[in-house]
């Protein structure tokens, strides 16, 4: 069997990589791209070419401009910039945002290459942004996908649900073109059967469903289009698409089919089993006098906040494990991590019972990554940073089996 030449976007500290290369020597990186913009240390970047080489299709330049270079290839992999859907990001643009304008290179890309397949990983928010017009986003890129040839399967998948860590939870695309075996015996299934056949599609016979078994599935449904007789062009999409989309779904030919599917789940690893067993630096631990702003942050709040313009409102929020529990998975970890605030994770330490923050080797371990895989030289502030910016190394790899083996 032939290699699988990959192309890795937007590659971070090399997470799709390794679980690429660990479902498979197949998979072939030829090339891969990643660039922090108005950063003067590309410190991911460093990282990634510590683990995987220099070379001259490790490249650490704006995708805008680095595209132009792109080598032909099987499969296009990434976890494209997510801020600009980001539930922590007080009033997201989506797509239209400086980084939510990132989907468009990828569009590009995909509009000259035409690879077989595709990959993408983003927030679990982007089925449904923005707010105000739910489902728009991700409707364009479903129409992007669907003018390029191909269909799609989505996945909101929490990696907790599937033996992990770590309660993830992300939305996964993965595309394939009808020039494609996958394709065309999907496209005849629909074409005999309809909307069954699309159903079936999400809870038994696709790339998802044999890697992310399900046990049950909701009764409501979406059947849908954003084909050119619905939406004459993308323009129109954007301004007038709004559906509510579920966790799991499917488009062929420009239909869109979607279900709230139930995982069936698998057991998870508690957080006390990825602790290190050791002695931990006193660095980590919980200082005295910051145990007062702990408390509030993590506490429960009904309180009286100002708005800039002076008038007066209520503020509620219900109050987070202080620590957090060792016998079930983590929280989702963010960039800010270690941070005095409501979503940094606090520990007991397993040998002095004294609570402290996460390592960078707990935080790694959360998202599959060897130990130490960041400790390239980079700030250890960066070392929390990449790693919330992570994906779950797993999650990747059982995608990839079940693919080079369609």
């Amino acid at each position: 069997m032939r290699d699988i030449r990959v192309v890795e976007l937007f590659a971070g500290v090399g997470g799709f990589r390794l679980g690429l290369e660990a479902a498979s020597d197949r998979y072939k990186v030829i090339w891969a791209n990643q660039w922090e913009p108005y950063k003067a240390d590309q410190w991911a970047f460093d990282c990634y070419v510590s683990h995987f080489g220099e070379s001259p299709n490790h490249v650490c330049k704006d995708i805008a401009v680095a595209k132009k270079d792109i080598p032909n290839h099987d499969l296009l992999v990434g976890g494209f910039p997510c801020q600009d859907y980001s539930i922590m990001k007080k009033n997201s643009a989506g797509i239209e945002g400086k980084k939510g304008v990132l989907w468009w290179q990828i569009d590009d890309i995909l509009r000259d290459k035409r690879p077989s397949y595709v990959i993408l990983e983003n927030v679990d928010r982007l089925i449904r942004s923005p707010a105000k017009q739910c489902g728009r986003d991700f409707s364009i890129i479903l129409r992007c996908l669907y003018q390029k040839g191909y269909a799609v399967e989505w996945r909101v998948i929490n990696a907790a649900d599937y033996g992990q860590a770590q309660r993830r939870r992300r939305t996964f695309i993965i595309a394939y073109h009808n020039r494609t075996k996958l394709f065309q015996e999907f496209a005849e299934r629909v074409c005999l059967n309809g909307i069954k056949a699309m159903h079936k599609q999400v809870m038994d016979d696709g790339i998802m469903p044999k890697a992310f078994p399900i046990a049950a599935h909701k009764r409501n449904f979406v059947d849908h289009w954003i084909d050119e007789i619905r939406f004459e062009d993308m323009e129109s999409l954007s301004m007038i698409q709004k559906v509510y989309l579920y966790n799991a779904g499917v488009m062929m030919n420009g239909r869109v089919y979607s279900v709230e599917v139930t995982p069936r789940y698998e057991p998870f690893i508690p957080l006390g089993n990825i602790l290190e067993q050791g002695a931990v630096d006193e660095r980590y631990f919980l200082r005295e006098e910051d145990m007062p702003k702990w408390i509030y942050a993590k506490g429960a709040k009904h309180e009286q906040r100002r708005r800039r313009d002076g008038s007066v409102y209520w503020f509620n929020e219900g109050a987070v494990g202080f620590p957090d529990a060792l016998d079930k998975p983590s929280r989702t970890m963010l960039t800010s991590e270690t941070q005095i605030g409501r979503t940094s994770h606090v520990v007991t330490d397993l040998q002095t019972g004294r609570l402290r923050v996460l390592t960078p080797i707990e935080c790694e371990r959360l998202n599959g990554f060897p130990d130490n895989w960041t400790n390239t030289g980079m700030p250890e502030k960066m070392r929390y940073f990449c790693m919330g910016n992570a994906l779950v190394v797993d999650i990747v790899k059982r995608i990839s089996i079940i693919l080079y083996n369609v």
